[in-house]
């Protein structure tokens, strides 16, 4: 005797738990592998609209603005090698957020809150700066 309501739901149970156990090994693999998570890195960007871009000869410096926040991040112009890059971003009046390393494409995004007040963004690549000074006020 073959109830068909059951056979339907075990179904559908497997079919989600086989979904669910390949999505599970895709993020396993993505995190275990160096190319993958850089990859993943790369594709991270800032929210909302851009208010300022800041290119120089080995980037490009990006500020965007979204509601209450403003955020940055500094694109190399040549991607692929590692090099040097660093991105701050200071509402005025506030400590600045940064992220400096040695990346591939890019250095942030960092955000900071900035609701009715001025913010500077500072970007560089291989040693080469460029900064917006006090905008957005």
């Amino acid at each position: 005797m073959f109830d068909g309501a059951v056979g339907k739901r075990n179904g559908r149970r497997r079919r989600a738990c086989s979904r669910l156990t390949a999505l599970l090994t895709a993020v396993a693999a993505l995190t275990l592998t160096g190319p993958g998570l850089q990859q993943a890195e790369a594709v991270a960007r800032c929210p909302g609209r851009l208010v300022k871009s800041v290119p120089f000869t080995t980037g490009e410096l990006r500020v965007y603005e979204h509601r209450q926040y403003v955020c940055a991040v500094t694109l190399a112009k040549r991607p692929g090698i590692r090099r040097p890059m660093a991105v701050s971003l200071q509402a005025r009046g506030g400590r600045p957020d940064k992220d400096r390393g040695r990346f591939v494409r890019q250095a942030g995004p960092v955000t900071v809150h900035a609701l009715n007040r001025c913010v500077r963004a500072t970007g560089s690549v291989a040693g080469t700066s460029r900064s917006t000074g006090w905008i957005l006020c």
